[in-house]
């Protein structure tokens, strides 16, 4: 004990240091990541706090965590089934990227994750996933498990429910690269063809 200085004292001391500690091993981490996947990115994100624990429903009414499903290299994108354009446009390009990928024996997984869980029932998203890709995880789950994996991942999405069956979900249109022990590392806009998806997860998987 330092003389002179108080339990109390001596507790707040301690914990800052702690913090100070962890933040800096934090920074550290953050920085090597960026520095192992430089030559990867289009982005400065490696490493942002993006993604989480989540628990849902597979389309085969299996509940299922963030760690089951993100066991392989993974393209996860949140959606919905009834989405009329952007949704099916965009997961279907992933898939392709899915598939331009394997012809050069680079294995991912497509992801796909209901912002609308009302509608998206487990069967309708195991018919989407049929639809889309032989080996697309679909997942669905309550309100509130949705809501969770949403924040988790940081997107946005809103229902304009209308009293009938047809109405909207504005939603974020991100593309998330995940890969296991590094979780989070590269997100893909909408104007992101499915060759340079390829390419640069191509890119992230051989350099992890």
């Amino acid at each position: 004990m330092v003389k002179g200085w108080p339990m109390v004292r001596i507790a707040a001391f301690s914990a800052l240091v702690a913090i100070v500690a962890a933040l800096a091993v934090t920074w550290f981490l953050g920085n090597s990541k960026a520095e192992q996947f430089a030559q990867c990115s289009a982005s400065s994100v490696a490493g942002a706090e993006i993604g989480g624990p989540f628990e849902l429903v597979n389309q085969h009414g299996k509940t299922v965590t963030d760690a089951q499903v993100l066991s392989d290299p993974s393209l996860v994108y949140f959606g919905y089934t009834y989405c009329p354009d952007v949704c099916p446009l965009d997961v279907s390009r992933n898939a392709e990227a899915i598939d331009l990928m394997r012809e050069n024996g680079v294995i991912a997984t497509p992801v796909f994750i209901s912002i609308d869980p009302q509608r998206d029932t487990t069967d309708v998203i195991g018919n989407y996933a049929e639809a889309m890709h032989d080996d697309m995880i679909a997942l669905t789950g309550t309100e509130a498990q949705v809501a969770a994996a949403s924040k988790a991942y940081k997107t946005y999405y809103k229902a304009h429910k209308d009293g009938t069956e047809e109405y909207l979900v504005d939603h974020s249109t991100m593309t998330y690269l995940m890969l296991p022990e590094h979780g989070f590392v590269e997100f893909f806009r909408r104007d992101a063809t499915a060759e340079q998806i390829a390419e640069r997860t191509t890119c992230f998987i051989q350099n992890s």
